[in-house]
């Protein structure tokens, strides 16, 4: 097929020549549970144009995101970085020189052995995260740190506060197949914002409303893009979601819409849950949640009277203290109606239990020295500038290789990173795609390829296919990928395992096989290869995941299904039965607010804070305000205004929005601190204190104090 194609110039398209346009086939690589299943236009081979969401993926079922369906934006822009660059001015300063691929990885090796040599193979952090979700890509990094001793990686910024909370009820992190949303006549979407974050739950939700007339009802922190499409709109104070659960489950037993034969079955303690929550009535719920009583007596009634309620529950459990216990707590409600035992009913968190992907020779496990330390990531702060706990009582971290993640933009504890990545003694080589925050404080910056540039494995997190991702088209300059690093980099350290000597493709064969899932060839065959279990498994009706096949109201928190770091936070407090954990950070006479910063529509986390439209559609960092609160703090809309807490200021502009509750407030996505007045982002605000009972950052939970913004604030001050 022959076609006139727009080619990107490096600034903006042009209708300037002919070129032959392929479909080819991938999945969607960044941090977000849909891993949409795609249609790449390749354009002569060596360009990209339109990206489309597949039809013949049966979850993506034809959508994706505007973001990813730009790609093109992204993938040719014309600041990407093209070649390796040695800092030549302070740190910071962006004062850079190229230099060869030799001279980089030479440099990096030895600056590695030097740390080894005087401070012990620990000194060394190699330090990633989820910028791909590409097996390969992504764990790779893991290999070098096992061959070589160095310090562990434990990742704590996601998914684990939820995953354990979803995990302790059902033994397991798999619920209902996700696409039963659309034969449900209730879909409850809670603790997400998928139009902004994961669209394909609205797909299959907006196909029950037409074709069975079902409800969707929506229950997050504001009126949020996802709760302006819903039927039924719960707004809640942050970390209150467990006390209008168990509210939800008082008026459900009250008034007999539990499901009292399932629940002799399936359940471990439906009586003694039912004398729990007598005294956990609206009223009680209302006065901490905000919800008025009607709301929460209304609904509850909807979803008793509701055989069909899909609960699909997201990662906004993750990031509250208390949030574990009040994913188990949401949890709990389809286990009291018994909708687990219809199709469209029942619950979903995530996948994780699925795919079983033995990662063995992508992340070097026959190389593992348990007694070398492991270091928190969300702890990266505490840890660069010298705590001795934080560094579990070992060395200091004296060199550091960073990909797939932004931590002096993206990490809590701000003002700690940054003061730790100042450092002069501590050298850093970071290998990205733009030059973002942390980029500009590395010693080394290494060019990296994007997904459509090398092979890797995916899963969805968010439904139940995997499938081999293929490069596509050659990447610009002098990109690599990160198994090509690790590769050069292995060589020079002398760190030998099977794993560096294997292409990014033979690994993805190897761990296929390793894992029951045949090979490459088959895999790239079936394009998505759907893993949902058949309808008994994927709704537990021959009994749930723990020993005694119960799904457990009473959550033994002492030993979680899931976990590889051992016991943190404050695990004994934990309640066993659903509650209202008071251990959030309730806002106090100095700190009347409390903040949630939430995820935008334009950017994911910090990825496509670089494209033109998602810039453009985000505009600047602005923080929404009751319109009430404003008006007592004599703020306007449009203003400067400051937030503040123990950990550090930042100032942005004020945004009047009555779609919250009094002394609530809601900063959308991480902006670059740059774009912040002043230089200092959202994130300064965020604490790292391990959330229980496996670890975690608490990013939405967060007491402030909010002033004006004096007039003269600049965003050069």
């Amino acid at each position: 097929m022959r076609s006139a194609v727009p080619v990107f110039d490096g600034s903006n398209w042009r209708m300037n020549q002919q070129a032959k346009i392929e479909i080819r086939h991938s999945t969607c690589p960044h941090d977000c549970p849909s891993a949409c299943a795609l249609d790449v236009e390749v354009i002569g081979g060596s360009t990209i144009g339109r990206v489309r969401g597949s039809k013949l993926q049966s979850y993506t079922a034809g959508v994706v995101c505007a973001k990813v369906a730009r790609y093109a934006e992204r993938i040719h822009h014309p600041d990407r970085l093209m070649h390796p660059l040695r800092r030549t001015g302070a740190k910071g300063s962006g004062q850079f020189a190229r230099i060869s691929w030799d001279e980089a990885l030479d440099e990096i090796s030895d600056r590695f052995n030097a740390a080894e040599c005087e401070f012990g193979a620990q000194s060394i952090w190699p330090y990633y995260y989820a910028g791909t979700m590409g097996l390969v890509m992504r764990d790779g990094i893991n290999r070098l740190a096992h061959v070589k001793k160095y310090s562990r990686f434990y990742s704590t910024i996601c998914a684990n506060v939820a995953r354990v909370g979803f995990a302790i009820g059902t033994g397991k992190i798999a619920g209902v197949d996700p696409r039963e949303m659309g034969v449900s006549d209730l879909i409850v979407i809670w603790g997400t914002n998928p139009v902004n974050t994961q669209v394909n739950v609205m797909t299959h939700a907006i196909r029950a409303r037409k074709e069975r007339g079902a409800k969707i009802a929506a229950i997050d922190v504001y009126n949020n893009d996802t709760m302006k499409q819903a039927d039924i709109k719960i707004i809640l104070r942050p970390g209150t979601d467990g006390a209008f659960a168990c509210a939800v489950m008082h008026v459900l037993f009250r008034e007999g819409y539990a499901d009292r034969a399932y629940m002799d079955r399936y359940t471990d303690c439906p009586a003694e849950l039912e004398a729990h929550l007598a005294s956990r009535t609206p009223e009680w719920a209302s006065a901490i949640s905000g919800v008025p009583v009607e709301e929460i007596e209304a609904f509850a009634r909807l979803v008793g009277e509701t055989r069909r309620s899909f609960f699909r529950l997201g990662y906004g459990f993750t990031r509250s203290r208390n949030g574990a216990a009040q994913m188990h707590a949401a949890l709990c409600i389809p286990a009291v109606t018994g909708a687990w035992q219809y199709e469209g009913g029942g619950a979903f968190f995530n996948n994780y239990s699925l795919w079983k992907f033995n990662e063995s020779i992508i992340e070097g496990h026959d190389a593992i020295d348990h007694t070398t330390r492991v270091l928190d990531q969300s702890k990266i702060g505490r840890i660069l500038t010298g705590d001795a706990e934080a560094l579990s009582h070992g060395p200091p971290v004296k060199a550091m290789l960073i990909q797939n993640t932004n931590p002096m933009t993206v990490a809590p504890e701000q003002m700690l990173v940054h003061r730790g990545f100042a450092r002069e003694d501590l050298f850093m080589a970071v290998h990205e795609q733009f030059m973002t925050e942390t980029a500009q404080m590395a010693d080394i910056v290494l060019p990296a390829t994007m997904f459509m540039e090398h092979d890797d494995l995916y899963y969805g997190g968010g439904h139940q296919h995997i499938s081999a991702g293929a490069k596509l088209i050659d990447p610009p300059g002098e990109c690599r990928s990160n198994h090509e690093v690790l590769q050069g980099l292995a060589r020079r350290l002398n760190a030998v395992h099977p794993g560096f000597e294997m292409s990014a493709r033979e690994l993805i064969d190897a761990t296929l096989k390793k894992s029951g899932h045949g090979d490459i060839e088959q895999l790239e065959a079936d394009l998505w290869r759907d893993l949902q279990p058949d309808f008994r498994t994927s709704h537990y009706l021959d009994g749930f995941a723990h020993a005694d096949g119960k799904f457990h109201f009473k959550a033994d928190w002492a030993h979680p299904p899931i976990g590889n770091a051992g016991l943190m936070g404050a695990w004994q407090q934990m309640p066993s039965l659903p509650d209202h954990w008071t251990i959030i950070e309730e806002a106090d006479e100095t700190h009347p607010f409390r903040l949630a910063t939430s995820p935008s529509r334009n950017f994911l986390n910090t990825t496509f804070n670089e494209t033109p439209s998602s810039k453009a559609g985000e505009g600047a960092p602005t923080v929404m305000i009751h319109p009430a609160d404003a008006a007592a703090l004599g703020i306007a809309d449009r203003d400067p205004v400051t937030l503040g807490n123990t950990r550090g200021e930042t100032t942005l502009t004020a945004r009047l929005f009555d779609g919250l509750r009094r002394g609530v407030l809601i900063a959308e996505s991480i902006h670059p601190n740059k774009a912040h007045i002043g230089g200092r982002g959202i994130n300064t605000l965020t604490g790292a204190t391990a959330i229980a009972p496996i670890g975690g950052a608490a990013f939405h939970d967060n007491r402030v104090w909010v002033k004006k913004a004096a007039p003269s604030a600049s965003r050069n001050a």
